[in-house]
This record gives C-alpha cells, sequence and structure tokens, in this order.
C-alpha cells in the first residue's frame, strides 16, 4: 500500500487529500468556509460547526481513491510551537483518528504550518531539500501569518524550524482581506483584488516599515483608507496593498539572504499565490514558489507528511 490520507480543517478551508508515493501523485479536495457579506473571517466556534458540516461532503467527492490507504496524516494546530491552538482543527483530529481506525492504519499528526510547506515543496518538485542535512529558508504568507522560518529537515518531525522574522502587527492576509473589503469585495479578498489590481497601470515604490529583520503592515491600510477618500481609483489601491506586501517581504527576503545567502528560498501560503507579488520576487531572487491551487490552504502536505513519516518519501 502506498497510499496516505491528509486533512486540514484551518480557519479558511475544509481539505482533503490521497497522496499516491508510487506516481508521486495527489487528488485533492477543498471548500472555503462561507463568511457572511463585510465580515472578516469566522468565529472560532462557527468555523467548527461549518467543518463539522462539510467534511463529509469534500471527502465523499473523493470516493474511489481512498482504498487502502496506509496512513492517514492531519494538522492539530496553526504551528507545531507551545500554545499554537485554534479548536477548527480538532474537526480534522476526529475524522483522522477514525479513519486511522476504520482502516487499521497509522494516524501522523503535524502542523498547518508544515503542512503549507511540504505542500510547496511537492508543487515545486522541492521534496529532495528534504533528503539533506542542510536547512533552507520558507516564507510562510497568508491570513494567520507573515513568518520567515530556518527549517531544518529532522528525522522525527520531518521538519523543523526556527521563526527567524516575522510580521509585528498584521499579517499580509489580514492587510489584503482589510482592504478588499473597503473596496466592496467579499472575503477571502485575495484572489479578486488581484484581479482588480491588474486593472491598474500604476507602480508604487514603497519603503516598508521594518524593525531589523521583521516587517509592519498596518501602515498600509491607513494609506489605503486615505486614498479612497482622496478618490484614488479602486484598481489603483488594490495595486498599492499588493505592491506594500511585496516590498515588505521583499526586506525581509534581503536581509536574510544577509545571512544565510547559499540557502533555497521557498514562498508558501495563500498570499504568495498572488501573480503580482509572485513574479516581482521571482524577478528578483533565485526561488521557488508552490503552484497556486498548492499555496492556498490545502490538505497537501499533510499526506505527504504521513507518507514521509511512514518511510514511503
Amino acid at each position: 500500500m502506498s497510499k496516505t490520507f491528509g486533512i486540514d480543517t484551518s480557519n479558511y478551508a475544509t481539505s482533503v487529500a490521497v497522496f499516491d508515493s508510487d506516481g508521486m501523485e495527489v487528488v485533492k479536495n477543498r471548500k472555503l468556509l462561507p463568511v457572511k457579506e463585510n465580515e472578516l473571517g469566522l468565529r472560532q466556534s462557527d468555523a467548527v460547526f461549518l467543518h463539522t458540516k462539510q467534511i463529509p461532503e469534500v471527502i465523499s467527492e473523493l470516493k474511489g481513491c481512498c482504498d487502502n490507504l496506509c496512513a492517514v496524516g492531519v494538522s492539530t494546530k496553526p504551528r507545531w510551537v507551545e500554545g499554537s491552538y485554534m479548536p477548527c482543527f480538532l474537526v480534522g483530529e476526529a475524522v483522522a483518528e477514525s479513519v486511522s481506525v476504520t482502516n487499521n492504519c497509522e494516524i501522523f499528526k503535524t502542523s498547518h504550518q508544515v503542512g503549507h510547506i511540504l505542500s510547496a515543496l511537492y508543487s515545486c518538485n522541492r521534496l529532495d531539500l528534504l533528503r539533506t542535512e542542510k536547512p533552507f529558508l520558507a516564507f510562510h504568507v497568508s491570513g494567520g501569518t507573515t513568518d520567515l522560518l530556518l527549517c531544518t529537515p529532522d528525522k522525527d518531525e520531518v521538519i523543523v524550524s526556527e521563526e527567524i522574522a516575522h510580521s509585528l502587527d498584521l499579517k499580509a492576509g489580514q492587510l489584503i482581506d482589510r482592504v478588499g473589503l473597503m473596496l466592496g469585495i467579499k472575503f477571502p479578498c485575495g484572489a479578486e483584488l488581484e484581479k482588480l489590481a491588474l486593472k491598474s497601470d500604476k507602480h508604487f515604490k514603497i519603503k516598508p516599515s521594518m524593525k531589523d529583520n521583521d516587517c509592519c503592515l498596518s501602515g498600509g491600510e491607513n494609506i489605503c483608507k486615505k486614498m479612497l477618500a482622496d478618490g484614488v481609483k479602486p484598481e489603483d489601491v488594490a495595486k498599492y496593498v499588493l505592491d506594500y506586501v511585496y516590498s515588505a517581504v521583499r526586506s525581509m527576503t534581503i536581509k536574510a539572504k544577509e545571512k544565510y545567502n547559499d540557502l533555497e528560498i521557498i514562498y508558501a501560503g495563500g498570499v504568495m499565490s498572488d501573480k503580482i507579488i509572485r513574479d516581482k520576487l521571482k524577478a528578483e531572487f533565485d526561488c521557488f514558489f508552490a503552484k497556486p491551487d498548492f499555496s492556498c490552504d490545502n490538505a497537501v502536505g499533510v499526506a505527504i507528511f504521513a507518507a514521509i513519516k511512514k518511510g514511503l518519501i
């Protein structure tokens, strides 16, 4: 048996995946958690309810792919650090425990963040980075994190990460969603805000607010509010906020390369699926990105985590 099953129940989406190590192939499915108009995200109690409601449907659409499982992987917390906890992950953990028992297979637990990094490595064909003792750099940029991590391959945890930079206030995804709501876009706003920004012909040069290696993003929200109040076109405001995030990630990258110049850099997380940000970073740095549908919250990485733990990769 070479198939592993992955489950991720984040605060954005209900996600499942089946990874077949024989062909290194993935079948995946996800469904966004519905958010009411003009609201920025969900309360945890609502997220738990929605995952409980959605997960049977999400799994059923993989019917025929889930036979002969040899292991189950599941994300049980946002990050693998003390105190990191969100109730929404309990839904995925409960289902994973049930799948493990009914299929008489092992269960392996990891963090949502490790899942993102492994999904990115798979997507850009760089799982080979886990087969050396050399660390690599990984950005995890989303609604809940704007982190730069020093990642070291590890036999027990697969990846042991050390945070070397982060946002000191708003996270990049939070900033994008807040500006998106200002522009009348429904949460989560990233994809539609990108479409709007691509209509702009403006090129903004932004000096990001940095404190040592860390960035501060809250100033971008205030600037965008003023731009709208001053009558700036919505597409130009959308372009500005994406350039603002790019400038911060760029500065964090430059500072990291000053210290870790010979290390590979991987960009993961939903914000890194944005074409404007991605293309600018690719033009300047020798780096790797997950494909857009592997950047957003998904269960691929935790399925791969289980395969690695099972010795299939």
